[in-house]
């Protein structure tokens, strides 16, 4: 109960504030900081045979892990109680969570898109998908506004604070950590195929649960919580993560549109399935109307946080 308040401080602040340009220039950000660990021991670790690189990139998730957690584990301990020691740990909470910053890169995407201004759409969307956005009209933009939408609502807002209702200050960190971790090695390439291993899949395991209230969020967030569900049910499964299916099937059953698909990654085309397929392709409407659907989602999760708090 104590630790659900604490998150709600921490989306708050984070909504009121974002992280500023210029805390960020004094201090940077503490992702960037684990970031920071992650290039250092992928630089001196990843190396040697296949088994060798595991090895080392199961010490790497340890270590970053640690690296994160104890220190947050310390500052909590050394914590009041009480209301003070909810705010207190809620501000160290806050850079972790991404509310703000997530709204404003869609709506980045949403505004040229609105002023059919495909160029500026195309660039603001290369800022949150992998995929090369030279070669996608409006609708394709939509399309990766939408995913980008859904799937970083799971992994950069409520699984961060899934965990901090969890476990406090050091489950947040230490999910942020697994995170930043999978992002920077968990690519099946040949340099981290062996060494990210441990780190993609302990971020598989860490967004079971949070993935899958993410798609119910959106899906009671929708006013038509049947349709959604049931295409979530129906198509997340389908997609090529476990876990990002579920809120983006849930999204697009939500709105009424078809996601995922096939799309190019560099000189490449990755043919996968539909979700929702039979549905229309997404415009700029569509667009606008998840990112509110996104808004009316976070809201819902506030009031349950808050509900645990008071209970």
């Amino acid at each position: 109960m104590f630790h659900a308040g604490t998150m709600l401080v921490a989306m708050a602040t984070d909504v009121a504030l974002g992280w500023p340009d210029r805390l960020h220039a004094r201090i940077g950000h503490p992702v960037v900081w684990i970031g920071r660990i992650i290039s250092a021991l992928d630089e001196r670790w990843n190396r040697g045979s296949a088994a060798e690189r595991r090895r080392a990139g199961v010490a790497a998730l340890l270590v970053t892990v640690l690296a994160a957690a104890l220190p947050a584990a310390l500052l909590q301990s050394l914590l009041p109680g009480g209301l003070l020691g909810a705010v207190l740990t809620g501000l160290l909470a806050w850079p972790l969570v991404a509310l703000r910053s997530m709204h404003e890169h869609v709506e980045a995407v949403a505004v040229p898109l609105d002023a059919g201004d495909l160029p500026g759409a195309r660039r603001a969307v290369s800022m949150i998908v992998g995929r090369d956005p030279s070669q996608l009209d409006g609708t394709g933009v939509a399309r990766a506004a939408l995913e980008s939408l859904a799937e970083n609502s799971s992994d950069g807002i409520v699984a961060p604070l899934f965990w901090g209702v969890l476990l406090g200050l050091p489950g947040i960190a230490a999910y942020k950590a697994i995170n930043t971790l999978d992002s920077m090695i968990g690519h099946r390439t040949p340099r981290h195929e062996a060494f990210g291993w441990a780190s993609a899949r302990t971020d598989d395991w860490v967004n079971l649960i949070p993935a899958r209230l993410t798609g119910v969020l959106f899906a009671f967030a929708s006013g038509r919580p049947r349709r959604a569900l049931a295409v979530m049910r129906r198509d997340a499964r389908a997609h090529r993560s476990p876990n990002a299916g579920w809120p983006e099937a849930a999204m697009a059953g939500a709105l009424g549109v078809r996601l995922s698909g096939p799309r190019i990654y560099g000189d490449r085309v990755s043919a996968e399935p539909w979700l929702n397929a039979g549905a229309p392709d997404p415009g700029p409407a569509d667009l606008r109307q998840g990112l509110a659907l996104y808004r009316r989602g976070m809201v819902l999760l506030a009031a349950l946080f808050l509900l645990v708090a008071v209970a």
